[in-house]
């Protein structure tokens, strides 16, 4: 009990070092990265913070993972570096023993990065393209803004209105001239105007008491009507299941209902976040061994190769799913079965105490060969002296 204590201790204190280090730079480069977007005008300004919020909470699952993966390589490191293992050791106790506590500290961080995974990184997602459309179809509105020529996003239409009301909804005196592919030119004058959606999210300005021209420009077969109502179409910013929506903003629900193979991949992520950090959490302990006469910067630079090409391999299978390449059933699980037999691997060579590799055989050897140039020392100096005289 007094070592389980001990080590929860020191692993709580070295979690929360490593997540406020690496929650510090993830908010650092989230920041600049929307400030660079709201400067581009992609985004609204006043909704900096809330992207910034959604963005952390979309990496946050990995955040988290390599914060306790850490924490459990320092730890263990922490413990070979200061012989503490050679003592655990030769008190008949086994690594084994180092489980349960490390699951103890963990389980809680893998619950809430499943949690993460499958409800709240796909409802922050879905918030962020809703307040991105919400700009976008905000900065439509904008185009036909009073005592402005504003040119629409396909660069085909230029609008100008004398005056708004009633919230910028409602305009009078409009201006439209729009373009298409064949080189035709129409004109639509009118005294009034109103901005409606229909239910699919599309955006139309209806006009009303007003004249259009229509024709090429150099030539004289200019086409001329008056209407009382006119509709057209200013943007279609409506989410469509699977192509506008991305299937990261997608529910774990409906990623479940709709069988496809970018639902399928999104789905192989989210359930592969939680597995990731349990295998990492136990590759920890074996992988934590370190010379004492070495320091720890090579065993940190190791965990962090294995942790980014880990990521990167689980990428790899979500891409190949994504394009039809494997099936879901196939790729989901032998990645993770190979990091598994890797771990289960390290530790049976770990509790191998007579191999010649074993820490405890490197740490007996070590403190041999310190105490043989010692005795060799010793005996050298009075044969030296005798010389001498």
């Amino acid at each position: 009990m007094i070592f389980r204590r001990a080590l929860q201790r020191e692993l709580a204190s070295s979690a929360g070092a490593t997540f406020t280090v690496l929650f510090t730079i993830l908010v650092t480069w989230t920041l600049i990265k929307v400030l660079g977007t709201a400067a581009g005008g992609k985004v609204d300004p006043a909704d900096v913070l809330a992207l910034i919020g959604f963005a952390i909470l979309n990496y946050l699952p990995t955040i988290l993972t390599l914060t306790v993966f850490i924490s459990v390589l320092a730890a263990v490191t922490r413990s070979y570096r200061d012989s503490e293992m050679v003592v655990w050791f030769a008190s008949g106790m086994s690594l084994m023993r180092w489980i349960r506590p490390v699951l103890t500290f963990g389980l809680p961080i893998l619950v809430v990065v499943a949690t993460l995974s499958l409800l709240v990184t796909p409802w922050a997602a879905m918030k962020r393209v809703e307040f991105v459309e919400r700009f976008q179809k905000r900065e439509d509105l904008k185009r036909v803004a009073p005592g402005q020529f504003r040119e629409s996003s396909s660069a085909d239409r230029v609008f100008f209105v004398e005056r708004s009301t009633t919230g910028a909804t409602v305009v009078q005196n409009v201006f439209v001239n729009s373009q298409d592919k064949n080189g035709n030119t129409s004109i639509v004058v009118a005294k009034e105007g109103v901005i409606e959606a229909d239910a699919k999210g599309g955006q139309y300005l209806v006009l009303s008491t007003g004249r259009r021209y229509q024709g090429i420009p150099g030539q004289a077969d200019f086409q001329s009507m008056e209407f009382e109502r006119y509709k057209m179409r200013v943007a279609t910013k409506a989410p469509v299941l699977g192509t506008d929506t991305p299937s990261n903003a997608l529910p774990t629900s409906v990623l479940l209902q709709h069988d496809n193979q970018y639902t399928r991949a999104e789905l192989l992520a989210r359930i592969s976040a939680p597995i990731i950090c349990l295998v990492l959490m136990l590759l920890a302990i074996p992988l934590g061994f370190v010379n004492p006469r070495a320091g720890s910067s090579a065993n940190m630079i190791l965990a962090l190769l294995i942790f980014f090409t880990y990521l990167n391999l689980n990428k790899m299978m979500e891409n190949s799913v994504k394009r039809a390449k494997l099936e879901f059933e196939v790729a989901w699980w032998p990645l993770h079965l190979a990091a598994g037999l890797t771990v289960l691997g390290l530790f049976a060579w770990r509790l191998n105490v007579n191999h010649r590799w074993h820490p405890l055989a490197l740490l007996g050897a070590w403190k041999r060969r310190k105490l043989a140039s010692r005795g060799n020392g010793k005996a050298a100096a009075p044969l030296a002296k005798a010389e001498a005289e």
